[in-house]
């Protein structure tokens, strides 16, 4: 078999064996479904944990700084562009080992990863420390969702698809939450401690290797390959080619936009002259009350991007979704607010971000399935790059005792090119 062979370079064919029967769901169904919510449950957990105690615990490595002072925030941001590379990194590596060991022997390895790796984060003693334990973590969290969107594409069917996505995108949403709620009963421990809530994914690890089986697809294009394995470069040629560069475009932009929010409303919140003069234990409190406002409605922006997207379509749905994202951070970042306005606005960005759920079902079925996870891990993944890189230029923007208000408004510009790229991408196969 030759890299011209068509099943390499264009998807397979709309049934697969997995698929058979969309309105009873399966017990390998149910399984692979639940690995995949749980392990993306507690990628929300591990990869919000930072955001929530950046200042604080990067103002303490630097040597007891104030959380206003701006090398707590020049650093806080390269640490978490070294979590967004991390990220990036992490979906091309493990979706390299998703297509040639098999989904779930992938899925345990990132969960183990992103698990370890967050725990030991609570023992850096300078900033670097911290550094190279984020971007460690991430590389596990990155590879989770490329192999657990491969993997729910290969056993649900396409009508399902759009309400699996959903729900799957609700695992992170409630690990958020639940790292908000760890955050708000450990308001008054060190920041450190929190980070030892993300070792307790590790625990899902047996359950997957002992319950969740590879998907039959995947098994079956393995052996009718032989001993031929697709090279990353196949991702560039032929009609898969343009489909890569679409991906890449329209994740890299969005995304950028995504986390600059995600990361720096946070930092925002609590540099607001009126809350600077809170205690610690308030302002975390504060900060958990605002992600709860912004991942507990995203959970129904999820179902509601989910049920457009049955009616419009995913291109339409995506689209329609990141322009409303510029709207809402417009509104809310376009002149200074307090932080009881932006709570206000909170409930709007977050229904917005449902557009991301329906990434995770509409990009695995556009590529061949011995190039499923590296080619949805590598183009949505690499998004991560620019974010990273987004996340600390965007910093520059900010100005006096932590004023990150213009960093927020200009990183919502980028939905609006987002929108329009969306429009371009291919049309879902099933």
């Amino acid at each position: 078999m030759d890299a011209g062979d068509p099943n390499l370079t264009v998807p397979p064919p709309a049934a697969s064996p997995g698929q058979a029967g969309w309105d009873r769901p399966s017990g390998l169904q149910w399984r692979s479904g639940l690995a995949a919510w749980l392990g993306w449950t507690f990628d929300g957990l591990d990869m919000h944990l930072y955001t929530l105690v950046a200042a604080p615990f990067v103002a303490q490595l630097l040597g007891g700084l104030d959380t206003t002072n701006a090398r707590v925030g020049r650093y806080s941001s390269i640490i978490q562009g070294a979590f967004l590379l991390g990220w990036a990194l992490g979906g091309g590596f493990f979706g390299r080992l998703g297509d040639r060991l098999g989904r779930a022997r992938a899925l345990s390895l990132t969960v183990l990863t992103y698990a370890a790796f967050t725990g030991l984060s609570f023992f850096a003693q300078t900033w670097w420390h911290l550094l190279l334990f984020r971007f460690l973590a991430a590389l596990g969290i990155g590879g989770e969702w490329a192999v657990g969107a491969s993997l729910l594409s290969e056993t649900w069917p396409g009508r399902w698809r759009p309400w699996v996505a959903a729900v799957l995108q609700t695992g992170v949403n409630i690990g958020i939450l639940i790292a908000g709620l760890a955050n708000y009963v450990l308001a008054a421990a060190p920041p450190r401690c929190l980070f030892l809530v993300g070792v307790l994914p590790a625990l899902l690890v047996f359950w997957i290797r002992r319950t969740v089986p590879e998907p039959e697809e995947w098994r079956h294009a393995r052996d009718q390959a032989h001993d031929y394995k697709p090279k990353i470069r196949e991702l560039f040629r032929g009609e898969i080619r343009p489909v890569t560069l679409w991906v890449i475009l329209v994740c890299g932009v969005s995304l950028t936009a995504h986390w600059a929010f995600m990361f720096w409303h946070q930092q925002h919140l609590r540099n607001l002259p009126e809350v600077l003069a809170w205690t610690p234990e308030q302002k975390n409190k504060l900060a958990t009350l605002a992600m709860y406002w912004v991942i507990g409605s995203s959970i129904l922006g999820n179902f509601f991007a989910a049920w457009l997207a049955r009616r419009l379509g995913y291109r339409a749905t995506i689209a329609f979704m990141f322009l409303a994202y510029f709207f809402a951070l417009v509104g809310a970042y376009c002149v200074p607010r307090d932080h009881a306005a932006l709570l206000c606005w909170f409930p709007l960005i977050g229904f917005c971000q449902g557009s991301f759920a329906l990434f995770t079902m509409y990009l695995p079925p556009l590529f061949p399935t011995l190039l499923r996870t590296t080619g949805a891990g590598f183009c949505y993944n690499i998004g991560r790059i620019t974010s990273a890189f987004g996340t600390v230029f965007f910093g520059l923007f900010s100005h006096g005792l932590g004023d990150h208000r213009l960093a927020l408004l200009y990183a919502g510009y980028l939905f609006l090119p987002a929108a329009a790229v969306a429009l371009f991408l291919p049309p879902a196969r099933d």
